[in-house]
């Protein structure tokens, strides 16, 4: 089977000839540069560009080498924007390691030993920490925190004042040029024309995120209680733009891709953010409403959820609403053992991740630790399809490239069906 033939019967819960492999498919399932500069080092590969395509996460671009000696099934719709690095920008990772920037990520300034990230106006929207936390940018700034409930109506004013579509959102400010449903376009059919990776469209789209990133998370969850009817004003704005830019990727690059992500983080490490209750009534149908949009606009696309956390919870509730796959697959959370969540939700959903625990094991175990754990996880996740590997989460900085290395060649050893 070629990569694209096998994610798609996998996603169909069919056992392939081996299980899929992501680890460049979006911004939360592939590696940190900081990691991905050491394990260049580790396996003694010279030359190329280390890119960092998205400047809040550090993330890395993977290079052609590293799909191909780890066999990569999947890959990020964007990617052809981090091929011609020529006009990038000169960027230090925190290890040192030179290494470059997107050409749309303006306004960053050196401040008391670390960075500061600033918007159109000069105003601080995020902040990176000195040495030693000097691994991700923090949000700073919070643009509809303290405005009135008049406002609500049009967070469109607001959206480019949060760090999170400036320097997260690949590739970022490029997205609002009037040609870049045509570059898209482009980018995408030569992708799915000249490989046969399966191609992820990551939209960056969420409901709940989106609320925190505009009015920060403490007022959000304060206004679910006090002032729901005005949040949930301020989330059919949100639906309402969700809906039109899902309709301007779809209608550029739908036909060329297979996965469609979103994001919305509804766990923490014990327990979802809010109620049951509450998901259901406030989000739920509006989540609904983005998945019957994409499912009408792409019926053959697969819809990924990435939600971290304990989201045991309301997984029924995704089925129900026509979620296809559920991602990181957060296994060291509360009611989210791997064994649970196939027995329960193995025939309706694609697990895409949970096969190596990125809390504990990856970063702090040994390699013969992170191999077992590995083993483990495709004998529970990988029985019947509907499994996609990748660890819980990106590949953070502090993972030991030594376990990274581990990781690879445990998945390569049990990754053909009939796995156990």
């Amino acid at each position: 089977m070629n990569s694209r033939e096998r994610v798609l019967k996998a996603l169909r819960h069919e056992e392939p000839d081996r299980v899929p492999l992501d680890s460049a498919g979006c911004s939360a399932t592939t590696i940190a540069a900081v990691p991905y500069a050491g394990l260049k080092r580790l396996l003694g590969i010279e030359g190329g560009t280390v890119t960092v395509y998205d400047m809040l996460q550090q993330l890395a671009c993977p290079e052609q080498w590293y799909l191909d000696r780890f066999e990569v099934d999947l890959i990020d719709a964007t990617r052809e924007f981090c091929m011609d690095t020529t006009e990038w920008q000169d960027w230090e990772l925190s290890d040192g390691t030179p290494a470059k920037m997107p050409p749309w990520v303006k306004g960053l300034e050196k401040e008391n030993g670390g960075w500061v990230f600033r918007g159109a106006d000069g105003g601080i929207l995020g902040r990176m920490p000195p040495p030693p936390g000097d691994h991700f940018f923090d949000q700073a700034y919070w643009p509809m925190a303290d405005i009135g409930v008049e406002e609500y109506d049009h967070p469109e004013k607001y959206m480019q004042k949060m760090m999170w579509t400036e320097m997260a959102r690949h590739p970022g400010p490029l997205a609002r040029d009037p040609d870049y449903p045509d570059m898209l376009r482009r980018a995408t059919k030569k992708l799915y024309e000249e490989t046969d990776y399966a191609i992820v469209l990551n939209t960056g789209l969420s409901l709940f995120e989106t609320t925190w990133f505009l009015r920060g998370i403490d007022n959000v969850l304060m206004d679910l209680i006090a002032d729901r009817k005005n949040l949930e004003r301020l989330l059919d704005r949100i639906l309402d733009m969700n809906l039109a830019a899902l309709e301007r990727l779809l209608d550029a690059c739908g036909q060329y891709v297979h996965v469609v992500k979103v994001n919305d983080d509804m766990g923490m490490q014990d327990s979802l953010l809010i109620s049951r209750d509450l998901y259901r009534e406030v989000f739920m149908p509006r989540e609904k409403i983005m998945f019957d949009f994409i499912k009408k606009k792409q019926p053959d696309c697969f819809i990924f959820l990435h939600s971290c956390g304990s989201v045991y919870e309301i997984l029924g509730d995704l089925i129900d609403i026509g979620l296809d796959i559920i991602n990181p697959v957060q296994t060291t959370a509360a009611n989210m053992e791997p064994e649970r969540l196939k027995r329960e939700f193995g025939k309706d959903l694609t697990f895409w991740g949970g096969g190596v625990d990125s809390q504990t094991v990856l970063p702090f175990g040994t390699p013969e630790e992170v191999a077992a754990d590995v083993e483990q996880k495709i004998k529970v996740l990988a029985p019947g399809g509907g499994f996609v590997f990748t660890q819980s989460h990106n590949i953070a900085p502090g993972v030991p490239p030594e376990n990274v290395l581990a990781m690879f060649e445990a998945f390569k050893e049990h990754r053909d069906y009939p796995v156990g």
